[in-house]
């Protein structure tokens, strides 16, 4: 491990950052006092500083004369999750926590950002991009249709997140594709009730619910290519109201995850055409929705390979995973990537064990690798912009 020299020295002030934004979480597009402290911050390290770029958005740049001009960016927002920890700096915020490490990403950025700002090898810009609402709401995209690259044109965008399940010392690195897109839907199934002891009455809305949701299954086991990976699940039913009466509609939702935009197609055809029939052949009628949500993250090959090389300086060759196995799960940096060449990576935040995975109650982010982020930072910075 090669923790670039004078990080060290930064810790303790960024470890107390981390555990106080931990302590006072806040949600898409309110992360008020995020931002604020955030802002103050950067200002005292003699940034300039940007603001209400997609309301919460912060911005600092750092200008070091002509040179290439590349981003960083950490997400700010927290979960709507009430934390089961018992540590003094849990959340003071009932029914909010922050349960995926973005208050580490916001430190850990900060702490690149303080030791960068003066660093006499950097030349050209660096855009620090602190963003609002990752969590399902696209904060990205708010940031992009307002115009972020116009106003702070970049040549390529760099992000990361902590990665529970991969060990402390480990950065995870790819080129193409690493993080599923995300898309939602819902259906609502109009039949006719009936008393519960006389179903023939019915047009069944839960019975043919079910008969859905078995077809739906079909899509990734006999519709997608079994090469390509494809996810639909229901994770919401809604029906009923007492032991005894069959309802007259049952409301369905869930999310679907891909990586192919022609599967993404397909699912989405797919899941139309089989609640459409399905419900018209039980006489019932069926109202369909869906949601593009988030793009897949797709590295470029370029940027991952400079990515690799930060990574490998800092926790040595042999502790860059190359070419992990892409995750299902979704991130909205997605949407950066789609406009400018870039890299996301995994950083090691140790055992998941003990439920400590994201978005569980009981994760917290491991200050042990605050080091380690920042040093990536740095070096990566000193990759694209060093002398």
């Amino acid at each position: 491990m090669q923790i670039v020299d004078g990080v060290e020295a930064l810790i303790p002030s960024i470890r107390a950052f981390r555990q106080q934004i931990h302590a006072h979480p806040e949600t898409a597009f309110e992360e008020v006092i995020t931002a604020d402290l955030i802002a103050e911050k950067l200002i005292s390290f003699g940034l300039e500083v940007h603001r209400q770029i997609a309301k919460t958005g912060v911005i600092g740049v750092l200008r070091r004369g002509d040179g290439p001009s590349i981003a960083f960016r950490a997400d700010m927002d927290a979960l709507h999750i009430a934390e089961a920890n018992t540590f003094d700096y849990i959340s003071k915020v009932s029914g909010k926590m922050h349960a995926c490490g973005h208050d580490g990403h916001s430190a850990m950025l900060l702490g690149a950002a303080q030791f960068l700002s003066t660093d006499p090898s950097i030349h050209g810009t660096l855009v620090f991009i602190f963003q609002p609402a990752e969590e399902n709401e696209g904060g990205a995209r708010v940031m992009l249709e307002e115009g972020l690259f116009t106003k702070f044109p970049v040549d390529a965008i760099y992000g990361l997140h902590n990665w529970p399940g991969l060990a402390v010392g480990q950065i995870a690195v790819t080129a193409g594709p690493l993080m599923a897109a995300f898309d939602t839907f819902e259906l609502e199934i109009q039949g006719r009730g009936a008393h519960g002891a006389m179903p023939h009455d019915s047009v069944d809305p839960i019975y043919i619910a079910a008969q859905v949701i078995n077809g739906w299954q079909s899509i990734a086991s006999r519709n997608v290519n079994p090469s390509d990976a494809a996810v639909v699940s229901v994770t919401q039913i809604h029906a009923g109201d007492t032991w005894n009466v069959i309802p007259a509609n049952c409301h369905l939702k869930g999310t679907t995850r891909s990586f192919s935009p022609a599967v993404r197609n397909l699912i989405e055809e797919k899941m139309q055409v089989i609640a459409q029939s399905i419900c018209q052949g039980f006489g019932a009628t069926a109202t369909f929705t869906y949601q593009r949500r988030y793009p897949a993250l797709i590295n470029s090959p370029q940027e991952a390979q400079i990515a690799k090389q930060a990574a490998a300086r800092v926790v040595a060759k042999a502790q860059v995973v190359n070419d992990p196995q892409p995750s299902m799960t979704a991130e909205d940096f997605a949407f950066m990537l789609e406009k400018k060449p870039g890299c996301y990576v995994w950083l090691g935040n140790g055992s998941s064990a003990q439920g400590k995975n994201l978005h569980s109650p009981k994760y917290d982010f491991n200050d042990d690798i605050l080091p380690i982020g920042i040093s990536y930072w740095i070096e990566l910075a000193r990759s694209c912009l060093g002398s």
